[in-house]
């Protein structure tokens, strides 16, 4: 469900109306014209149970909006909670008895901007394994500037993460559609999120090399996104796709900031795209989820914001690609969701992961 009003009020009364007795997830354009902390005030004192995040865009049907909040109901909700100070590595994730045969999917927003996402996945994975499908996002603005951007019942926060947990069937494809340009090159040094050294080299010097030989262009002082947003790292992942990693920005040193956590040792190829690439992969991602579903009442996509700001005005082919292929079998399945800093999900037999550049489609029965 798309809400366009920016009366707090009416916009609680029409969640309200929507979900019930439900708890309901919240995803915000990040140019909606009201004030996220009074609305999350508002929401408190309503008593609906309730978790979101601000993002770039979201999602709704074959439409992205920069302005407008789009709601899912939670069904059959089991556990909704707050890990607080993410980027500090202490934190506890609270205990969840899972039933026998009966299936779980875990949301979850994170603040995509923090550090030790990664980590903060893994303990999710520790605590939880393979007793439930994970799906979700990175919350936060297109301006890269962190911010309180992720909420629950608890109130708005930065630098942590909203989950809900719900006996709840969910079926998920993950794409990404970057191919190999260059590699395998080892970073050979790390700090979180910002790569120090690739082949004991500077970073910089060895991506500009294969880039610019591969593009035919040339960086400037100006124009490092605008050429990298083509250009992403894979991590090499043994009989899986690669996880991509999204370089943002590059110090003055030469360092390299991505989305998302390196390690020291990571094998890394670079990667490029084209519109046909990243289509497919959308395509693929979205037909992987229905094949193994039954009777799915919604769809969430968590789309990279990257994705759009390289496919531009074509990214309306991405987004028709999965709505098409959706409906094509599941005609009255409602779609939404949010374009991200980031997307988690769960795949197959394979770890949790934070990925860059990458389209997730979930079927949630």
């Amino acid at each position: 469900m798309l809400i366009t009003t920016t009366d707090t009020n009416e916009i609680i009364d029409a969640i309200s109306a929507h979900v019930k007795d439900n708890a309901v997830l919240i995803s915000i354009g990040e140019h909606t014209d009201i004030d996220l902390m009074d609305f999350v005030n508002q929401l408190k004192e309503s008593g609906l149970q309730f978790m979101g995040g601000m993002f770039p865009k979201v999602i709704h049907g074959n439409s992205v909006l920069e302005k407008g909040i789009v709601i899912n109901t939670l069904n059959n909700l089991e556990n909704l909670f707050l890990v607080e100070n993410i980027s500090s590595t202490n934190y506890t994730i609270p205990a969840i008895h899972f039933e026998e045969d009966q299936e779980y999917s875990l949301f979850t927003y994170v603040d995509g901007l923090t550090s030790n996402i990664s980590n903060y996945l893994s303990k999710l994975y520790e605590h939880y394994g393979m007793q439930t499908n994970y799906f979700g996002g990175g919350a936060g603005s297109l301006t890269l500037e962190q911010m309180p951007c992720v909420f629950c019942n608890e109130g708005l926060f930065q630098d942590a993460a909203v989950v809900g947990v719900m006996k709840m069937a969910s079926r998920i494809g993950v794409r990404h559609g970057w191919t190999k340009v260059g590699g395998p090159f080892i970073v050979t040094k790390a700090e979180g999120n910002v790569i120090k050294e690739i082949n004991w080299k500077n970073p910089f010097d060895v991506y500009k090399e294969v880039v610019e030989e591969h593009s035919g262009l040339t960086f400037t002082d100006e124009n490092f996104f605008n050429i990298a947003k083509g250009y992403p790292f894979g991590i090499l992942k043994e009989d899986a796709e690669c996880v991509v990693r999204d370089p943002l920005m590059v110090t003055e040193n030469g360092e390299l900031v991505c989305v998302g956590e390196l390690e020291d040792n990571m094998l890394v190829d670079i990667l490029n795209g084209d519109k046909e690439s990243l289509v497919l992969a959308a395509r693929q991602a979205t037909q992987e989820s229905i094949d193994s579903a039954v009777a799915p009442r919604k769809a969430i996509i968590i789309d990279c914001i990257s994705r759009i700001l390289f496919l531009e005005e074509n990214f309306d082919l991405e987004l028709n690609a999965i709505t098409q292929t959706i409906k094509e079998k599941f005609p009255d399945v409602s779609i939404g969701g949010a374009l991200t800093l980031g997307e988690i999900s769960s795949y197959g037999e394979g770890f949790l992961e934070f990925y860059n550049k990458t389209v997730v489609v979930g079927l949630f029965e």
